[in-house]
Protein backbone atom coordinates (compact mmCIF):
# COMPACT_ATOMS: atom_id res chain seq x y z
CA UNK A 1 0.00 0.00 0.00
CA UNK A 2 1.10 3.47 -0.66
CA UNK A 3 0.71 6.14 1.75
CA UNK A 4 -0.55 9.57 0.39
CA UNK A 5 2.42 11.18 1.79
CA UNK A 6 4.82 8.65 0.65
CA UNK A 7 8.18 8.85 -1.46
CA UNK A 8 8.62 6.75 -3.66
CA UNK A 9 11.51 4.70 -3.86
CA UNK A 10 13.95 4.28 -7.06
CA UNK A 11 13.81 1.42 -8.87
CA UNK A 12 14.88 -0.45 -11.78
CA UNK A 13 12.50 -2.60 -13.30
CA UNK A 14 13.58 -5.51 -15.79
CA UNK A 15 11.84 -8.02 -18.17
CA UNK A 16 12.09 -10.08 -21.58
CA UNK A 17 9.97 -9.82 -24.14
CA UNK A 18 6.51 -11.78 -23.38
CA UNK A 19 4.25 -13.22 -25.28
CA UNK A 20 1.50 -15.24 -23.74
CA UNK A 21 -1.70 -17.08 -24.32
CA UNK A 22 -2.85 -20.60 -25.47
CA UNK A 23 -1.35 -21.92 -28.85
CA UNK A 24 1.56 -19.15 -29.00
CA UNK A 25 4.13 -22.25 -28.69
CA UNK A 26 2.79 -22.12 -32.53
CA UNK A 27 5.05 -18.77 -32.70
CA UNK A 28 8.19 -20.20 -31.41
CA UNK A 29 9.66 -20.68 -35.10
CA UNK A 30 8.45 -17.20 -36.23
CA UNK A 31 10.26 -15.63 -33.71
CA UNK A 32 13.43 -17.79 -33.70
CA UNK A 33 13.84 -16.90 -37.21
CA UNK A 34 14.86 -13.00 -36.45
CA UNK A 35 17.11 -14.09 -34.24
CA UNK A 36 18.82 -17.36 -35.92
CA UNK A 37 20.97 -17.94 -39.29
CA UNK A 38 22.50 -20.77 -38.44
CA UNK A 39 21.31 -23.64 -36.32
CA UNK A 40 19.30 -23.40 -32.92
CA UNK A 41 20.35 -25.72 -30.07
CA UNK A 42 16.54 -26.95 -28.13
CA UNK A 43 17.77 -27.71 -24.73
CA UNK A 44 14.72 -29.45 -22.65
CA UNK A 45 14.35 -33.33 -20.35
CA UNK A 46 12.80 -36.25 -21.10
CA UNK A 47 9.87 -35.76 -19.55
CA UNK A 48 9.21 -33.08 -21.51
CA UNK A 49 10.09 -34.28 -24.49
CA UNK A 50 8.19 -37.06 -23.82
CA UNK A 51 4.98 -35.12 -23.49
CA UNK A 52 5.50 -33.81 -26.99
CA UNK A 53 5.95 -30.33 -26.43
CA UNK A 54 9.68 -30.63 -27.20
CA UNK A 55 8.96 -31.94 -30.58
CA UNK A 56 5.80 -29.27 -31.01
CA UNK A 57 8.68 -26.42 -30.71
CA UNK A 58 10.96 -27.97 -33.28
CA UNK A 59 8.30 -28.92 -35.58
CA UNK A 60 7.45 -24.80 -35.06
CA UNK A 61 11.47 -24.16 -35.98
CA UNK A 62 11.60 -26.36 -39.00
CA UNK A 63 8.47 -24.95 -40.62
CA UNK A 64 10.06 -21.86 -40.23
CA UNK A 65 13.53 -23.53 -42.22
CA UNK A 66 15.06 -23.30 -39.36
CA UNK A 67 17.94 -25.88 -38.82
CA UNK A 68 18.04 -27.73 -35.15
CA UNK A 69 20.40 -29.56 -32.63
CA UNK A 70 18.62 -31.09 -29.53
CA UNK A 71 20.43 -31.54 -25.99
CA UNK A 72 17.04 -33.42 -23.89
CA UNK A 73 19.16 -34.92 -21.03
CA UNK A 74 19.07 -32.08 -18.60
CA UNK A 75 17.97 -33.47 -14.88
CA UNK A 76 15.99 -32.04 -12.10
CA UNK A 77 17.92 -29.77 -10.27
CA UNK A 78 20.39 -29.45 -13.48
CA UNK A 79 24.40 -30.35 -12.97
CA UNK A 80 27.70 -28.80 -13.77
CA UNK A 81 28.24 -31.29 -16.29
CA UNK A 82 24.86 -31.16 -17.67
CA UNK A 83 25.99 -27.57 -18.50
CA UNK A 84 29.41 -29.06 -19.93
CA UNK A 85 27.85 -31.75 -22.56
CA UNK A 86 25.12 -28.56 -23.60
CA UNK A 87 27.90 -25.85 -23.87
CA UNK A 88 29.89 -28.97 -26.13
CA UNK A 89 26.54 -29.36 -28.37
CA UNK A 90 26.34 -25.86 -29.26
CA UNK A 91 29.92 -25.57 -30.17
CA UNK A 92 29.84 -28.93 -31.99
CA UNK A 93 26.85 -28.15 -34.40
CA UNK A 94 27.74 -24.49 -34.66
CA UNK A 95 24.23 -22.65 -33.05
CA UNK A 96 23.63 -19.17 -32.84
CA UNK A 97 20.25 -19.66 -31.03
CA UNK A 98 19.13 -21.61 -27.67
CA UNK A 99 15.54 -22.18 -27.38
CA UNK A 100 14.51 -23.58 -23.98
CA UNK A 101 11.69 -26.05 -23.61
CA UNK A 102 10.68 -26.72 -20.23
CA UNK A 103 10.41 -26.68 -16.40
CA UNK A 104 13.10 -24.21 -14.44
CA UNK A 105 15.63 -27.22 -14.51
CA UNK A 106 15.98 -27.03 -18.19
CA UNK A 107 15.80 -23.07 -18.74
CA UNK A 108 17.97 -22.45 -15.97
CA UNK A 109 20.43 -24.91 -17.58
CA UNK A 110 19.57 -23.26 -20.90
CA UNK A 111 20.92 -19.84 -19.81
CA UNK A 112 24.49 -21.47 -18.38
CA UNK A 113 24.74 -23.38 -21.30
CA UNK A 114 24.51 -19.87 -23.33
CA UNK A 115 27.42 -17.98 -21.29
CA UNK A 116 29.44 -21.04 -21.01
CA UNK A 117 29.10 -21.66 -24.66
CA UNK A 118 30.44 -17.41 -25.56
CA UNK A 119 32.58 -17.08 -22.89
CA UNK A 120 34.53 -20.46 -22.73
CA UNK A 121 34.34 -20.12 -18.72
CA UNK A 122 34.22 -22.62 -16.38
CA UNK A 123 30.56 -22.14 -14.72
CA UNK A 124 32.28 -22.65 -11.44
CA UNK A 125 33.73 -19.15 -11.96
CA UNK A 126 30.81 -17.65 -12.73
CA UNK A 127 28.85 -18.06 -9.18
CA UNK A 128 27.56 -15.13 -7.32
CA UNK A 129 25.67 -11.69 -8.50
CA UNK A 130 27.33 -9.34 -11.26
CA UNK A 131 29.90 -12.25 -12.49
CA UNK A 132 28.57 -12.73 -15.49
CA UNK A 133 30.54 -10.49 -18.13
CA UNK A 134 30.36 -12.08 -21.58
CA UNK A 135 26.51 -12.26 -23.06
CA UNK A 136 25.27 -15.84 -23.94
CA UNK A 137 23.83 -16.18 -27.46
CA UNK A 138 20.29 -15.20 -27.88
CA UNK A 139 17.46 -16.87 -25.38
CA UNK A 140 13.68 -18.32 -26.03
CA UNK A 141 12.20 -19.79 -23.41
CA UNK A 142 8.87 -21.67 -23.39
CA UNK A 143 8.09 -22.82 -20.18
CA UNK A 144 6.00 -25.90 -19.55
CA UNK A 145 5.14 -25.58 -15.94
CA UNK A 146 3.23 -22.91 -13.74
CA UNK A 147 6.21 -22.08 -11.03
CA UNK A 148 9.60 -21.37 -12.12
CA UNK A 149 9.68 -17.89 -13.52
CA UNK A 150 12.85 -18.97 -15.15
CA UNK A 151 11.53 -17.69 -18.23
CA UNK A 152 11.73 -14.18 -17.08
CA UNK A 153 14.17 -14.19 -14.00
CA UNK A 154 18.04 -13.17 -14.01
CA UNK A 155 19.04 -15.78 -11.82
CA UNK A 156 20.04 -19.24 -12.87
CA UNK A 157 20.87 -22.15 -10.53
CA UNK A 158 23.31 -25.30 -11.04
CA UNK A 159 24.08 -28.23 -8.66
CA UNK A 160 27.58 -28.51 -7.82
CA UNK A 161 27.34 -32.68 -6.71
CA UNK A 162 31.34 -32.69 -5.18
CA UNK A 163 30.59 -29.84 -2.99
CA UNK A 164 26.63 -30.69 -2.84
CA UNK A 165 25.33 -26.96 -2.70
CA UNK A 166 23.29 -25.20 -5.02
CA UNK A 167 25.30 -22.61 -7.03
CA UNK A 168 23.30 -19.17 -8.24
CA UNK A 169 24.42 -16.86 -10.81
CA UNK A 170 22.60 -13.64 -11.18
CA UNK A 171 23.25 -10.91 -14.08
CA UNK A 172 20.78 -8.83 -16.11
CA UNK A 173 22.79 -11.15 -18.78
CA UNK A 174 20.87 -14.21 -18.15
CA UNK A 175 17.53 -12.75 -19.03
CA UNK A 176 15.59 -14.45 -21.65
CA UNK A 177 15.45 -12.40 -24.94
CA UNK A 178 11.76 -13.86 -25.46
CA UNK A 179 9.21 -15.79 -23.00
CA UNK A 180 6.78 -17.96 -25.43
CA UNK A 181 4.29 -18.88 -22.57
CA UNK A 182 1.78 -21.67 -23.10
CA UNK A 183 -1.02 -22.59 -20.46
CA UNK A 184 -1.87 -25.38 -22.97
CA UNK A 185 1.83 -26.94 -21.91
CA UNK A 186 0.88 -27.42 -18.55
CA UNK A 187 -2.07 -30.06 -19.05
CA UNK A 188 0.49 -32.80 -18.86
CA UNK A 189 2.14 -32.22 -15.20
CA UNK A 190 0.94 -34.69 -13.00
CA UNK A 191 -0.48 -33.81 -9.65
CA UNK A 192 2.62 -33.65 -7.81
CA UNK A 193 4.84 -31.19 -10.30
CA UNK A 194 1.75 -29.03 -10.40
CA UNK A 195 1.41 -28.15 -6.84
CA UNK A 196 5.12 -28.49 -6.18
CA UNK A 197 5.62 -25.77 -9.30
CA UNK A 198 2.48 -23.72 -8.11
CA UNK A 199 3.95 -23.49 -4.47
CA UNK A 200 6.88 -22.35 -5.72
CA UNK A 201 4.99 -19.54 -7.55
CA UNK A 202 3.36 -18.63 -4.55
CA UNK A 203 6.63 -18.55 -2.18
CA UNK A 204 7.95 -16.10 -5.11
CA UNK A 205 5.24 -13.99 -4.19
CA UNK A 206 5.19 -14.06 -0.73
CA UNK A 207 8.51 -13.35 -0.42
CA UNK A 208 8.59 -10.80 -3.30
CA UNK A 209 6.29 -8.66 -1.20
CA UNK A 210 8.01 -8.17 1.93
CA UNK A 211 11.12 -7.89 0.66
CA UNK A 212 12.91 -4.60 1.28
CA UNK A 213 13.75 -3.97 -2.00
CA UNK A 214 10.10 -4.17 -3.51
CA UNK A 215 8.72 -1.03 -4.86
CA UNK A 216 4.99 -0.42 -6.33
CA UNK A 217 6.13 -2.11 -9.91
CA UNK A 218 6.90 -5.12 -7.70
CA UNK A 219 3.82 -5.19 -5.39
CA UNK A 220 1.36 -4.76 -8.53
CA UNK A 221 2.62 -7.92 -9.38
CA UNK A 222 3.72 -9.76 -6.00
CA UNK A 223 0.00 -9.16 -4.49
CA UNK A 224 -1.90 -10.23 -7.78
CA UNK A 225 0.15 -13.41 -7.92
CA UNK A 226 -0.93 -14.42 -4.26
CA UNK A 227 -4.22 -13.87 -5.23
CA UNK A 228 -4.33 -15.59 -8.05
CA UNK A 229 -2.89 -18.67 -7.16
CA UNK A 230 -4.80 -18.82 -3.80
CA UNK A 231 -7.80 -19.31 -5.81
CA UNK A 232 -6.51 -21.35 -8.79
CA UNK A 233 -4.28 -24.15 -7.37
CA UNK A 234 -6.89 -25.36 -5.83
CA UNK A 235 -8.93 -25.33 -8.33
CA UNK A 236 -6.57 -27.16 -10.74
CA UNK A 237 -5.63 -29.84 -8.04
CA UNK A 238 -9.65 -30.43 -7.78
CA UNK A 239 -10.08 -30.21 -11.56
CA UNK A 240 -6.33 -31.20 -13.08
CA UNK A 241 -8.17 -30.17 -16.45
CA UNK A 242 -9.56 -26.84 -15.66
CA UNK A 243 -7.79 -25.23 -18.69
CA UNK A 244 -9.07 -21.56 -17.13
CA UNK A 245 -7.56 -22.10 -13.80
CA UNK A 246 -4.44 -23.34 -15.31
CA UNK A 247 -4.13 -19.98 -18.12
CA UNK A 248 -4.55 -18.26 -14.45
CA UNK A 249 -1.70 -19.88 -12.99
CA UNK A 250 0.27 -19.34 -15.84
CA UNK A 251 -0.80 -15.55 -15.46
CA UNK A 252 0.24 -15.95 -11.50
CA UNK A 253 3.88 -17.58 -12.26
CA UNK A 254 4.06 -14.60 -14.58
CA UNK A 255 3.68 -12.14 -11.94
CA UNK A 256 5.42 -13.55 -8.93
CA UNK A 257 8.35 -14.00 -11.71
CA UNK A 258 8.46 -10.53 -12.56
CA UNK A 259 8.18 -9.41 -8.83
CA UNK A 260 10.70 -11.34 -7.22
CA UNK A 261 13.01 -10.82 -10.27
CA UNK A 262 13.01 -6.85 -10.12
CA UNK A 263 12.59 -7.49 -5.71
CA UNK A 264 15.05 -10.19 -4.96
CA UNK A 265 13.83 -12.95 -2.80
CA UNK A 266 14.57 -13.82 0.76
CA UNK A 267 15.08 -16.34 4.09
CA UNK A 268 13.58 -18.88 2.35
CA UNK A 269 14.54 -19.54 -1.06
CA UNK A 270 17.96 -18.59 0.73
CA UNK A 271 17.66 -21.54 3.61
CA UNK A 272 16.32 -24.30 0.25
CA UNK A 273 19.22 -23.32 -1.89
CA UNK A 274 21.03 -24.49 0.98
CA UNK A 275 19.14 -27.92 1.40
CA UNK A 276 18.64 -28.42 -2.22
CA UNK A 277 22.34 -28.42 -2.65
CA UNK A 278 22.49 -31.37 0.48
CA UNK A 279 19.18 -33.64 -0.45
CA UNK A 280 18.43 -32.83 -4.39
CA UNK A 281 15.14 -32.50 -3.21
CA UNK A 282 12.31 -30.97 -5.58
CA UNK A 283 12.68 -27.22 -5.08
CA UNK A 284 8.68 -26.57 -4.54
CA UNK A 285 8.41 -28.89 -1.90
CA UNK A 286 11.45 -27.87 0.07
CA UNK A 287 9.96 -24.53 0.03
CA UNK A 288 7.34 -25.17 1.44
CA UNK A 289 8.43 -27.08 4.35
CA UNK A 290 10.58 -23.93 5.26
CA UNK A 291 7.56 -21.98 4.83
CA UNK A 292 6.16 -21.32 8.68
CA UNK A 293 9.12 -20.74 10.26
CA UNK A 294 10.10 -17.73 7.50
CA UNK A 295 6.89 -16.42 8.20
CA UNK A 296 7.05 -16.40 11.90
CA UNK A 297 10.76 -14.96 11.92
CA UNK A 298 9.46 -12.19 9.05
CA UNK A 299 6.21 -11.26 10.24
CA UNK A 300 7.33 -8.65 13.18
CA UNK A 301 8.87 -6.84 11.02
CA UNK A 302 6.43 -6.79 7.79
CA UNK A 303 2.94 -7.18 9.86
CA UNK A 304 1.08 -5.11 7.35
CA UNK A 305 2.43 -6.69 4.26
CA UNK A 306 1.81 -10.25 5.75
CA UNK A 307 -1.74 -9.02 6.16
CA UNK A 308 -2.14 -7.77 3.21
CA UNK A 309 -0.92 -10.54 1.42
CA UNK A 310 -3.71 -12.46 3.93
CA UNK A 311 -6.44 -10.73 2.92
CA UNK A 312 -5.46 -10.90 -1.15
CA UNK A 313 -5.18 -14.63 -0.65
CA UNK A 314 -7.94 -15.30 2.06
CA UNK A 315 -10.33 -12.14 2.43
CA UNK A 316 -8.85 -11.77 6.37
CA UNK A 317 -6.08 -10.26 8.39
CA UNK A 318 -6.33 -11.45 11.44
CA UNK A 319 -2.47 -11.82 12.56
CA UNK A 320 0.46 -14.42 12.22
CA UNK A 321 -1.07 -18.14 13.65
CA UNK A 322 -4.65 -16.88 11.84
CA UNK A 323 -2.05 -16.77 8.10
CA UNK A 324 -0.14 -19.40 9.55
CA UNK A 325 -3.30 -22.01 9.50
CA UNK A 326 -4.61 -21.16 6.59
CA UNK A 327 -1.32 -21.32 4.40
CA UNK A 328 -0.64 -24.63 6.65
CA UNK A 329 -4.39 -25.67 5.39
CA UNK A 330 -4.23 -24.86 2.10
CA UNK A 331 -0.96 -27.16 1.49
CA UNK A 332 -1.96 -29.63 3.16
CA UNK A 333 -4.70 -30.07 1.38
CA UNK A 334 -3.16 -29.78 -2.20
CA UNK A 335 -0.40 -32.26 -1.08
CA UNK A 336 -0.85 -34.20 2.58
CA UNK A 337 2.11 -36.26 1.56
CA UNK A 338 4.47 -33.27 1.21
CA UNK A 339 2.79 -30.47 3.31
CA UNK A 340 4.77 -28.79 5.24
CA UNK A 341 3.96 -29.08 9.54
CA UNK A 342 5.75 -26.92 11.46
CA UNK A 343 3.91 -25.86 14.62
CA UNK A 344 4.04 -22.78 16.95
CA UNK A 345 5.41 -24.47 19.58
CA UNK A 346 8.55 -25.03 17.38
CA UNK A 347 7.80 -28.50 16.40
CA UNK A 348 9.79 -30.13 13.35
CA UNK A 349 9.01 -29.88 9.76
CA UNK A 350 7.55 -33.20 8.17
CA UNK A 351 9.76 -33.31 5.33
CA UNK A 352 12.92 -31.26 4.25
Amino acid sequence: MILVDERLPVRKFASPEIIFGSGSIELVGQHASNLSRRRVLVVSDRGVRGAGWTRAVESSLERSGLDIASFDRVRVNPRIEDVESGARRYLDEDCDLIVAVGGGSSMDCAKCIGIVATSGSDIRELEGVGTVRVPGPPLICVPTTAGSSADVSPIAVITDVERRKKMVLISRLLIPDLSVIDPETTMTLDTRLTVSTGTDALMHALEAYVSNASSPMTDLFALEAARIIGQSLPAVHRDPGDMGARERMMLASLYAGLAFSNASLGLLHAMEHALGGLYDSIHGEGASSLLEQVVRFNYPCARERYDELERAMFGTAGGVDPLVAQLNGMLEELAPEAAWKGTASGGRTSRV
